[in-house]
């Protein structure tokens, strides 16, 4: 089955962003909140699964699942968006209006990925 270029567009940006969580991985870990247990491991955790979801993403058969848990993730993501605007350390000096426009950037993606469902 041919997917659409931006289903590939789509798995590709999840694909490498889950190898960055393990190529600078103090970085993400900076931005979970502290309520949640071991940083670490959650952080390895989501690289992973971006990684998997990206390339279910591709896979005929297995596409709708990816896009699913790709949704799962960026649900789940909402909690660093919140914890970045809240902490200054989290939020990388960034100005606050672009921590508060990822917030509608979430939804847009989230769009996108349920147009694969």
């Amino acid at each position: 089955m041919d997917f659409p270029w931006h289903l590939y567009l789509m798995a590709s940006i999840y694909i490498l962003a889950g190898i960055n969580h393990f190529r600078k991985p103090k970085m993400y870990e900076r931005i979970i909140p502290p309520y949640f247990p071991n940083a670490k491991l959650l952080n390895l955790l989501s690289g992973f699964a971006e990684i998997v979801f990206g390339i279910l993403l591709m896979i005929s058969g297995y596409s709708k699942f990816g896009a699913w848990g790709i949704i799962f993730l960026l649900v789940a993501f909402f909690t660093v968006h919140i914890y970045m605007l809240q902490d200054k350390k989290a939020s990388f000096g960034l100005p606050k209006w672009l921590l508060w426009l990822r917030i509608p950037l979430q939804f847009l993606l989230i769009y996108w990925a349920y147009l694969y469902t």
